[in-house]
This record gives C-alpha cells, sequence and structure tokens, in this order.
C-alpha cells in the first residue's frame, strides 16, 4: 500500500482537531490553567499543533487558506504585543503574556482554518458542554459538602463552589459561555431525541453549577446572555413560543427557586443581601472602584503605550489606594486592565476588531438563519451554533466588567476558539476571504508557525526546569540552605524570574541573621541577590527594603537610608512596606522617626501586627524614658550572635 498525501493530510487534520479538543478540555480541569505548568502543558499541545498544520500545508497539493476580516485585527495587536515585549521594563512577566497572546492567536486561525467544518465544530460544543457539565457537577457536590478543596489545592473561597478554579469568579466566566451554547443546541439543534435529553440535563447542570459559585459577574453575564439569546428568538416567528415558553420557565422556576431556597443560603447572605458585610476572601464593590481607579491613572499616565504587558499588578504598588493591601492580580476590568497594560493604541486595536466582529456577524444573519423552504422545522445546528457562541461571547463581555476572566487561560482559549469559528462563517457570504497557498505563502507561514512554535519550544524547556526546581523547593525547610540552592537551581533554568532571586535572598539575609562568623558574607550573598532583582524588576520595593535591612545588619545605615527611600517610592502606601521603614529608624536608635512610621502603617491597617507592637513594646517605653530624662543606649545591631 503505497504513500497517500491527502489521507495522511485528512489524519493530519484529525490529529489537530484531537489536540485542539485536549486543550479545551485540560485547561478547565487544571485550575483554569492559571499556573505555570499548566500553561507548559498548553504550549506543549499548541506544538503538536502547529507541528501537524505545518505538515498537512506541505502535503495538499492546493491548500486553501480562509483569511477572515477579524484576522487583521488579531495580526495587528499580536505585532504591537511583539514590539511592545521589547520596551517592557520586567522581562520575564511580558514574555509570558506575549506567549500567551502568540498561542491566543494562533488557535484563533487554527480554528478558522482547520476546525469551520460542521463535523469539527459539533465535536467542539459537545465537548465543551460536557466539561462544562461535568465540573459543575464537581461544583454542586463541593457546596453540598462545603469543601473548598480543588483536586490537591485548597481555595480561599470557603462557603463557595469554585468547580475545578480556583476562583468561583473564573469558574463562572467558564459557564457563562458555555450555557447559551447548550441552550440554543437545545432549542435549535437538528439532533437526535436522546441527545436533546442529554442537553437538557447538561444545561440544567451548568445552570446549578453557576448558582453555587455565588458569582454575581457570572449571574449577570449569564443571565445577559441568555436573554439576548431568547429575545433573539422571540423575535423569530418559527422560534418565538419554543423561546416563550423556555423564558417563562426560567423566569418562573428562578424566583421560586431563590424564594424558597437560595435566599436562605449563607452565600446568598453575604454575597446579594449583604454585599459590603465582606470577610477577607471576598472583594466588595467599593475595593474594585479603587482597582479601577489605579488602573485609569496608570494610562493617564502611561496614555499611549500603557504601563506593559501584564504589568498592572507589578505597577499597583506605586498607585496603591489606601484601601487595598493587597495584590489585586489584575484591575478586576478586563477593558481598564486593556489600557492600562496597553495603553490606547492597545485598545484602539482590540476595539477595531470588536466593531468589525459584530459588523461581520450582523452581515451574516441572512445567510445563517435558515429559511422556511430549506428547514421547516426551523432546526439547524449551523444557526444554534451562530446564536449559542455569540451569545455566550456577549456574556463573557459583561462579566469582564467586572472581572479578569480574558486573562485566565482557560476560559481565555475557550472565547477565541468560538470566536475564531464564529469568525469563519464569512465563508458562507462570500468566496473572497478564501485564498489558494501558493509556493511563496506556504513558505511565509510555515516561517511564522515555526517562529511560534520555537518560541514556545524555547519557554518549555526553561518553565520545566524552573517549576521542577521550585516545586522541590517548595518541599524544603524554610530559608534554609537546601531551599537556597534548589532555588538557584531554578534560576539557572529560568534567570529571569525576579520572584526566585528574592527568595534566594531571603534565604541568605534570614541565615546571616542568625548569626555566626560568615553572618558578613552571607549578608552580601544576599545583596547581590537582590541587585539581581532591582535589574530585572525595578518596581518591585521589596529588594529595595531588603538591601537597606542587610546594610542595617553590617553597621552601614548610613548607606541603607537610599535604598528605604527607593522603597517607600515603590510603594508608598503599603502598610507593611511602611512598617519595615520603621524598623529602620528602631534600629538606628530615632524611636520619635520610627513611631510616626509605626502610626502610618498602622492608619494604613488597622489591626494588630507589626506596627502595633513596636509602637506599644518599644517605641512608647523608650520615648517616655527620654522625656522622663532617662539616657538610654543606642541599639548595638552590630552584635551577631542571639
Amino acid at each position: 500500500m503505497g504513500f497517500n498525501r491527502e489521507t495522511v493530510a485528512a489524519w493530519c487534520g484529525r490529529g489537530i482537531l484531537f489536540l485542539v479538543l485536549a486543550m479545551l478540555a485540560f485547561g478547565p480541569l487544571a485550575f483554569g490553567a492559571v499556573y505555570l505548568w499548566t500553561q507548559l502543558v498548553l504550549f506543549g499541545l499548541a506544538v503538536g499543533i502547529g507541528g501537524l498544520w505545518l505538515m498537512q500545508l506541505w502535503l495538499v497539493r492546493r491548500p486553501k487558506l480562509l483569511w477572515p476580516p477579524l484576522g487583521w485585527a488579531v495580526v495587528a495587536f499580536t505585532l504591537y504585543a511583539v514590539a511592545r515585549y521589547f520596551m517592557s521594563d520586567i522581562e520575564y512577566v511580558s514574555r509570558l503574556e506575549l506567549l500567551r497572546i502568540g498561542l491566543y492567536a494562533f488557535i484563533f486561525f487554527v480554528a478558522v482554518n482547520h476546525l469551520h467544518g460542521q463535523d469539527e465544530t459539533k465535536w467542539i460544543c459537545y465537548t465543551l458542554i460536557a466539561v462544562a457539565a461535568l465540573t459543575s457537577s464537581y461544583a454542586v457536590v463541593q457546596y453540598l459538602h462545603q469543601s473548598n478543596v480543588v483536586w490537591n489545592e485548597l481555595s480561599p473561597y470557603a462557603g463557595r463552589a469554585s468547580g475545578t478554579y480556583i476562583s468561583p469568579n473564573h469558574f463562572g466566566g467558564l459557564l457563562e459561555m458555555i450555557l447559551p451554547l447548550a441552550l440554543a443546541y437545545l432549542l435549535l439543534g437538528r439532533i437526535h431525541v436522546i441527545t436533546r435529553i442529554v442537553l437538557a440535563y447538561a444545561a440544567v447542570t451548568i445552570a446549578a453549577g453557576l448558582t453555587v459559585t455565588f458569582s454575581r459577574g457570572a449571574w449577570l453575564g449569564a443571565g445577559a446572555g441568555v436573554l439576548l439569546l431568547l429575545i433573539i428568538l422571540i423575535g423569530q416567528r418559527a422560534y418565538r413560543w419554543r423561546a416563550l415558553v423556555l423564558l417563562l420557565i426560567l423566569l418562573g422556576g428562578g424566583s421560586l427557586f431563590v424564594q424558597q431556597y437560595l435566599s436562605k443560603t449563607v452565600g446568598y447572605m453575604r454575597r446579594v443581601v449583604k454585599p459590603d458585610a465582606v470577610g477577607p476572601a471576598v472583594l466588595d464593590n467599593a475595593s474594585r472602584l479603587q482597582m479601577w481607579q489605579a488602573a485609569r491613572q496608570m494610562w493617564q499616565d502611561h496614555f499611549w503605550l500603557g504601563v506593559g504587558p501584564g504589568l498592572y499588578d507589578y505597577r499597583f504598588r506605586e498607585y496603591r489606594p489606601e484601601g487595598i493591601q493587597l495584590r489585586p492580580d489584575h484591575a478586576h476590568n478586563d477593558y481598564l486592565n486593556l489600557l492600562a497594560d496597553w495603553g490606547t493604541v492597545g485598545g484602539l486595536i482590540v476595539f477595531a476588531g470588536l466593531g468589525i466582529f459584530m459588523v461581520g456577524m450582523g452581515r451574516l444573519w441572512r445567510y445563517i438563519r435558515p429559511g422556511d423552504n430549506e428547514f421547516r422545522s426551523g432546526m439547524s445546528n449551523r444557526f444554534a451554533f451562530y446564536l449559542g457562541a455569540g451569545c455566550g461571547l456577549f456574556a463573557l463581555a459583561v462579566h469582564s466588567v467586572t472581572d479578569f476572566n480574558l486573562h485566565i487561560p482557560a476560559n481565555a482559549l475557550v472565547g477565541v476558539v468560538l470566536l475564531g469559528l464564529l469568525a469563519s462563517n464569512v465563508r458562507f457570504g462570500t468566496e473572497r476571504f478564501w485564498s489558494h497557498a501558493g509556493w511563496l505563502v506556504k513558505a511565509g507561514v510555515t516561517i511564522v508557525i515555526g517562529l511560534t512554535l520555537a518560541c514556545l519550544v524555547v519557554q518549555i524547556r526553561r518553565g520545566s526546569g524552573e517549576t521542577q526546581w521550585l516545586a522541590r523547593a517548595e518541599d524544603l525547610p524554610v530559608f534554609s540552605p537546601e531551599r537556597a540552592a534548589a532555588l538557584q537551581k531554578a534560576h539557572a533554568s529560568e534567570p529571569k524570574n525576579f520572584e526566585t532571586t528574592y527568595n534566594i535572598g531571603e534565604c541568605l539575609r534570614t541565615q546571616s541573621l542568625d548569626g555566626g562568623e560568615n553572618y558578613a558574607e552571607l549578608a552580601r550573598q544576599a545583596m547581590n541577590w537582590y541587585a539581581i532583582g532591582i535589574q530585572l524588576n525595578p518596581h518591585d520595593g521589596y529588594n529595595y527594603l531588603r538591601t537597606g535591612m542587610c546594610l542595617d545588619w553590617l553597621d552601614q545605615s548610613g548607606e541603607s537610608e537610599k535604598y528605604y527611600a527607593q522603597a517607600e517610592l515603590c510603594d508608598p502606601k503599603g502598610y507593611y512596606m511602611i512598617a519595615n521603614i520603621g524598623w529602620h529608624y528602631v534600629q538606628i536608635g530615632d524611636y520619635a522617626a520610627a513611631r510616626q512610621w509605626f502610626l502610618r502603617s498602622f492608619r494604613l491597617e488597622s489591626r494588630p501586627g507589626m506596627a502595633q507592637n513596636y509602637l506599644t513594646e518599644i517605641c512608647g517605653p523608650k520615648l517616655l524614658e527620654k522625656a522622663a530624662g532617662q539616657r538610654f543606649p543606642r541599639p548595638n545591631i552590630g552584635e551577631k550572635t542571639r
């Protein structure tokens, strides 16, 4: 049996579909793919997809490529991301952000060119619905058992189900995209009756999973997506009655469920009835507004280009409102986060792409909607996907006003695949977006895909070694020489990760504080690692702070002042930073100045902690002694034994 190019090319297409399905299933099941190791798995799957695409491209004699208008916006933003990466002052963070953007752009074009067939689209939709239903079942079990265990980890959101995600809000972001899709296939799909029953069960399960997240943003997004779907169908004579019946069921059943059961739960009371009576793991509305204000200020200060790819969280401390003392990760508003990170240029590209997509969706309506003579029943899988996916993306867009689902890789990938499949529908309206790939086009596509895959492979190699050694370090005693050695191995694999260099410095500084003959050498080694961290991330004030503390420990307090001053500039309203600067003044015997720093820290975070302890146990008694005329010696910070 001889070699058949077309047969091998067909198997390559099946392989691409299988790997994309694996990606769409793995991301949601693996904590939303928020951890580095999970993203490395996604990168590996993308490498396999790219290899199969290149093989198929050269095996097919006259391959055709589909390039929808939205593709120009995707390419424009990707090129802008590359340019912006080279201007970033925190390379490690911006590189990972760029690789994620490259992954999304690559998967978009894979969906457009390889997954637009009726069978491929069906497999993708059924896989997404199955994943959503299974994870929702897991979430319901979590809620019934009041468990916040997610696989082998703990979620900080007690009393709320998060499924296979860490955050219930992001789990809700996945479900809100898929619920309209399931309902659309249930109402409009040309499917077997058994399949329809299974879809009905899946839709109910997804709705239950969405409910127990107690995510107000996800509820609002899902409600907006489902309502848009039903409003569109009510406006169509062929679907009016079934949509009205479903709407009445949702309104009546939902109201009864809320009144009889949901309103009596603790989660509902905390999240809806008294949303501002929050616990430590709950984000209130006032906090969101303050984070939005910080994002707006970043955008104003870096109007055209933004602070840099993925840098909102790392520049936040400079803009921190007094009421936010924890790290926010993102702005909890994808649109403001976009402007803060990417500036007006990035925002214009994204919103232009959004406009292109919406105009294209409107123009496709008459080609997608089944005619009366074509399907008397009005059933159409193509139309079901068109409405379900479109309303699912609309739900995600609504939720993105109050959260950062687009920064969760699993959710972003689901959204990108749905977006690509919808964009590929331009082929139903015209043939002008198809093009035959000659030798020159094949070579260009090969170069672009090859460079993308090479970057992913390099990151897989560096990231796999880093994650391995970081995991080993976590199992070793805190601040021990063994942990420092493991962290140095991680640094050797990934020398641009500033968090690793800081942790190495912390190990050495703590060992130095234990005293001993080599205390000075350990302190100097720690300062060397902090200096590397300053080069890798000049916006992290804690490298400056710890350097100043090492200099105080080495009796070089005169040199430490400039480091404390720089640390304050990096985090002028951080209670912990301010308290540690107060510690410096205790070391040099200036208790009056130390008291002012500790009072400032206590005003920012008025609860028992470092500032209160120093105020009551050290600064107060020392200042009283001074007021009484008693002399007290300056602390001997040069004594290096315990």
